[in-house]
């Protein structure tokens, strides 16, 4: 998944989008920024989130007390 910054309205404000790699968007923001960097460090942000969030648990291993 890649993090874009898209300017969808004539008042120069930004948003981040989220697109997986077929190029549909996942997820866009709530909110607008003042700039592009504002809006790629919010989107980073919220695709690490998302990442963390989708990992695997990891594997639990039986705990055996030594004799």
């Amino acid at each position: 998944m890649n993090v874009f910054a898209v300017s969808t309205s004539r008042a120069a404000t930004w948003r981040w989008r989220i697109v997986d790699l077929q190029g549909d968007i996942v997820e866009e923001s709530p909110i607008t920024f003042l700039t592009m960097g504002q809006a790629l460090t919010a989107g980073a942000e919220r695709l690490e989130i998302r990442r963390e969030r989708d990992r695997p648990a990891p594997a639990q291993l039986p705990w055996h007390r030594r004799k």
